[in-house]
């Protein structure tokens, strides 16, 4: 097949987007197949013989310079006048305009793919490519309605107002969902949350779990840090739980020795850098961003214990990342994550989210027992040996491919008719 495999953002290392383009993309190509991936700032790291076309963009949200104002030379075209239109007044752009401007480009070039592949964008301009005979197939995560829910919860006064505008491309997403025959996500859970808040038919959704690549994400061969606990999170945001994480390690560190590594780029004088310094936590706590997949399962093979205090999950690669490691962990009970990680005291001691004295208690417990933390690991190894690979990513995800480029055959046909 000819795939068009489209990402409004592809940040490589951080983040499940980047992350779920490079290695499908990779393994459609395994199989034979020709990928060719749409995607907008920043870029995906791919492997050789995938091609990537940008789809450019203002790039408003650079790490360099965030929310930046463009000069008037900048502005081409009215998609982006509306790109920046929409930050000026507080909302959040990317996924309308990336669609807009990647269905333009794909309008053009329709004689050259079977299939296109939406990846979490769900934007208006997806519509146009279905209209124009396309077939179209997207992977929804989760719903960032969860995401919103999560920081409504959080915020007061105008903040509320704010958080309500920046959210605002949910009800776009919900609306195009909605009109896309097939859909892939990654979790039973996930499946049932977007049933939930995008009101789509049952029939529409197809489970396809994500995959990691375990002979990256292997055992270490050098001894763990006695007291080291690994964490990871995509966003400094709420919803990701480090805060929680904290306030358990502020407790740990009375009773123990211990250290947190934290996987994550931290927004300066953010609500993580503040509640490190209010907990007088610094010098245990340390922070690393950008680590390639090689670096990244070297530091999670050398903790002895990871942790994911996620508020809520539509996957976890963290999850997964982490028992592919043999590193035991501790996890929230919170959306997919008991799918994934398998029952409680299985491959992860799983806790309830956001509270702290539950997670310190299972860190605790975890660290005072080098057999239950061998154990676990290994349960955790095997679990994504038999479970999580990118070739069976792959293969199911073609199988949609298939199905859906049939219906628009189908369609077509009657329409002849």
């Amino acid at each position: 097949m000819r795939i068009a495999l489209l990402s409004y953002r592809s940040k490589p290392h951080c983040g499940g987007q980047g992350v779920y383009v490079r290695h499908l993309s990779r393994g459609l190509a395994e199989l034979g197949h020709h990928v060719e991936v749409f995607s907008g700032r920043p870029y995906p790291e791919l492997d050789p013989g995938v091609d990537l076309t940008a789809v450019d963009s203002l790039d408003l949200y650079d790490e360099a310079d965030p929310f930046r104002t463009p000069g008037w030379r900048e502005l081409r075209d009215v998609v982006d006048l509306l790109e920046v239109g929409t930050m000026w007044t507080a909302g959040f752009p990317e996924p309308l305009t990336f669609s807009l401007r990647a269905a333009k480009l794909l309008r053009a070039r329709s004689h050259e793919f079977d299939v296109v592949h939406d990846n979490q964008c769900l934007g208006y301009g997806l519509l146009s490519l279905q209209r124009a005979g396309i077939p179209l197939v997207a992977t929804v995560h989760h719903p960032i309605t969860h995401d919103r829910r999560v920081d409504l919860a959080g915020a007061t006064g105008w903040r509320r107002l704010g958080v309500r505008r920046w959210y605002g491309f949910t009800r776009m997403q919900a609306r195009v969902a909605r009109r896309i025959p097939q859909l892939l996500t990654v979790s039973e859970s996930s499946a049932l949350d977007i049933r939930r808040d995008f009101g789509v038919g049952a029939q529409q959704l197809r489970v396809v779990p994500l995959g990691v690549d375990a002979e990256v994400f292997k055992p270490a061969t050098a001894p763990r840090v006695p007291g080291r606990i690994v964490a990871m999170a995509s966003a400094d945001t709420p919803m990701k739980g480090i805060g929680t994480l904290l306030e358990a390690v502020a407790k740990l560190r009375t009773e123990r020795t211990v250290e947190l590594v934290l996987v994550t780029k931290l927004t300066p004088g953010g609500p993580t850098e503040q509640r490190i310094e209010e907990l007088a936590i610094g010098d245990v706590v340390r922070t690393v961003n950008g680590l390639s997949d090689a670096a990244l399962a070297e530091l999670l093979g050398s903790a002895e214990v990871a942790c994911v205090p996620s508020l809520y999950e539509g996957f976890s690669l963290p999850t997964v990342e982490a028992m592919a490691c043999a590193t035991p962990l501790v996890a929230s009970r919170a959306g997919a994550i008991p799918e994934v990680a398998g029952p409680d005291g299985e491959c992860a001691d799983l806790v309830p989210p956001g509270e702290a004295e539950a997670l310190a208690a299972a860190l605790a417990g975890l660290l005072d027992s080098a057999d239950r933390r061998q154990r676990l690991g290994a349960a955790g190894r095997a679990r994504v040996l038999a479970k999580y690979s990118w070739k069976s990513v792959a293969a199911a995800t073609v199988d949609c491919y298939a199905e859906a480029i049939a219906r628009r055959a189908r369609a077509g046909e009657g329409a002849t008719c």
